[in-house]
């Protein structure tokens, strides 16, 4: 007898293609995704930013399919085992994989190493990954993806709270780029090396009180500019937050702009990711409660660095002001590791302007529609901040290549 074929979970559209398809492979669950850009005229189906994503997926995992309409505005994926980088499988130079970006990405290099590091837990062996070129763009986008530099500070200590020590996690920043013209293509290099494998991820109780904001630490960076521009975002910033806070350091970054081929065939290069941009983050007296803002010059330009500064400075207090203890760029990777820890209920405390957003109820459904417990949702009692208590029991799907706790 024929083995059947596997259920598909079936989903519309593009929004949370990322999400969904780092579900799958957590998982195991095949998934077919229909009507992508289907409505569009001009560019129909898969972006470039998300073809590489495939990619990436292919490379780290061992087994997996996927087949592609041919307008791209249809997939099935069968998701594979997460390998991490084996040396001769996969790895093109020694242990590291290393994957190249298009230069028609628009994204930036966060919306590919979030799912990656979501991944890297419950891989077989360590995810060393190396992405290169010239689509790499390391600063904030317009689309709203994080800068480099807030990913590392605000992102990957939040692995901590799960027993996935952040001391085996090292991000190398090789090259830093901006957005180029259009939004598109950057020519940075970027290095993650993912050395801390669990069995599973412990139960998450971060419900008590957010505490108060005691220090802010940051990077202003400079692509291919003056690199005044960083000490005039940076005095811009501080005009703003010093009445707050006394403890407030930010750090100036200063690189030339990464040289990528034009594509003639003279082999002649262009100076591409011009640019600059701020990243704070606010720590917390409690343990692991962070607040990101990031805020990038415009690629079009027009935009000068006290705006820049302002606009990043009031953006960390409207963050801070949402409460809870995580931020809008964290909530989604925390509740992720909630719902794929041990078969225990864990507690976290978030803001109700956070969890009230169109991506968070897309998580909660789609995380349902993967198999996971419902979220519990109560107020916070004795309590005037408006703050929610999310209760996630955990799937325990664990990490199969893994066999000690």
């Amino acid at each position: 007898m024929s083995n059947p074929s596997p259920e598909f979970l079936r989903f519309t559209g593009h929004r949370g293609f990322a999400q969904r398809l780092t579900l799958s492979t957590l998982t195991g669950r095949p998934v077919h995704i229909s009507k992508i850009r289907s409505s569009s005229p001009t560019n129909p189906g898969l972006a470039p930013h998300e073809v590489s994503f495939l990619r990436l997926l292919e490379a780290v995992t061992n087994g997996s399919s996927m087949q592609i309409s041919y307008t791209g505005t249809t997939i099935t994926y069968h998701p594979g085992l997460i390998t991490g980088t084996i040396p001769g499988q996969g790895a093109t130079e020694g242990d590291v994989i290393e994957h190249n970006i298009p230069p028609t990405c628009t994204r930036g290099i966060t919306y590919f190493l979030l799912p990656l590091c979501l991944l890297a837990p419950f891989s077989k062996a360590h995810m060393n990954v190396r992405f290169t070129g010239a689509g790499v763009i390391t600063s904030a986008t317009e689309k709203g993806d994080l800068s480099i530099d807030s990913f590392r500070t605000a992102i990957l200590p939040v692995f901590g709270l799960f027993g996935i020590h952040p001391a085996r996690i090292e991000l190398r920043v090789l090259q830093r780029s901006c957005a180029g013209p259009g939004g598109r293509g950057g020519g940075g290099s970027v290095e993650l090396r993912f050395a801390s494998q669990v069995r599973l991820p412990k139960t998450l109780h971060l419900n008590r009180s957010p505490g108060r904001v005691r220090r802010i630490r940051g990077v202003a960076y400079s692509t291919g500019v003056s690199a005044s521009n960083n000490g005039r975002m940076i005095h811009a910033a501080r005009e703003v937050l010093n009445p707050f806070v006394s403890d407030i350091h930010v750090a100036a970054q200063y690189d030339q702009a990464p040289l990528v081929p034009t594509g003639d065939k003279a082999g002649s290069k262009r100076r591409l990711g011009i640019g600059f941009g701020l990243s704070l983050v606010a720590e917390s007296s409690a343990v692991g409660v962070l607040y990101s803002a990031d805020v990038v010059v415009p690629a079009s330009g027009g935009v000068v660095p006290e705006d820049i500064g302002k606009q990043c400075a009031y953006q960390l207090l409207e963050t801070i002001s949402k409460g809870g203890c995580v931020s809008p760029s964290s909530a989604s990777c925390v509740l992720t590791l909630m719902a794929m820890g041990s078969e225990d209920v864990g507690r976290l405390r978030i803001g109700r302007e956070v969890i009230g957003t169109e991506d968070m109820v897309r998580l909660a459904r789609d995380l349902r529609t993967f198999g996971a417990s419902s979220w519990g949702l109560r107020d916070v009692e004795d309590d005037d901040t408006g703050d929610i208590i999310v209760s996630v029991k955990g799937t325990g799907v664990g990490n199969v290549g893994r066999k000690m706790a």
